[in-house]
């Protein structure tokens, strides 16, 4: 009796348990299927950054080049940049070499902002990637959500409107005065913004949790 009673009681909960892989309907199945159709957005992602790859080898090589007394990597630098003053430059000075760091540092912003897009994106919207327990799994990918995803995309764009500013600011001379207000202005949107989605997510995951 008692084999019996644990044989019927497997059988049930294998009964009630759902199955890992239900079978869904042609419809239901071909509208989810569709969620494949990101998967060439991602790839086109993965392009878009190694062409900033390569932006940032040009810029840097630029950079060692004229550092040992290059000038026409020093004037592609210049150019580059968008630096200009009323005395020829011959040499490397202080500014450009801080405004094409900074650039170099925006480079690399926006392509942590690529990675965290094409790996978030893709875990979130597509399709598991199966890095559980992967030595070089992001911290972050383990408890990724759309909001959670929302959220440091919104940090991201600070930090990279924060370069943009710096840059600005270091190259005031050669920028109109509607420029500087304009820029410093929509950072200020930018910050604001990403407290509003914060603060959003917090108050969601509040009431979430109550419910619960």
């Amino acid at each position: 009796m008692t084999l019996m009673h644990q044989t019927m009681t497997q059988t049930s909960e294998t009964t009630k348990s759902p199955s890992k892989n239900p079978k869904l309907r042609p419809i239901p199945r071909f509208i989810f299927a569709s969620r494949w159709l990101q998967l060439p957005l991602y790839l086109g992602l993965i392009a878009a950054q190694g062409v900033y790859v390569f932006h940032f080898w040009v810029e840097l090589v630029h950079l060692l080049e004229a550092a040992f007394g290059s000038q026409p990597a020093l004037q592609a630098l210049i150019t580059s940049i968008g630096y200009k003053s009323d005395v020829q430059i011959t040499a490397l000075n202080e500014t450009i070499i801080m405004l094409v760091v900074l650039a170099l540092i925006d480079v690399v912003m926006i392509s942590n902002l690529l990675i965290m897009v094409i790996i978030g994106g893709y875990e979130t919207f597509v399709s598991h990637m199966g890095l559980e327990g992967h030595e070089d799994q992001p911290e972050w990918l383990s408890h990724v959500n759309a909001s959670v995803l929302k959220v440091k995309l919104a940090t991201a764009i600070i930090g990279i409107s924060s370069i943009h500013l710096l840059k600005t600011f270091i190259n005031a001379a050669n920028y109109d005065e509607k420029v500087l207000i304009w820029q410093t202005l929509i950072h200020i949107a930018f910050l604001l913004s990403a407290i509003a989605i914060a603060y959003t997510d917090k108050l969601l995951t509040t009431t979430h949790s109550g419910q619960h």
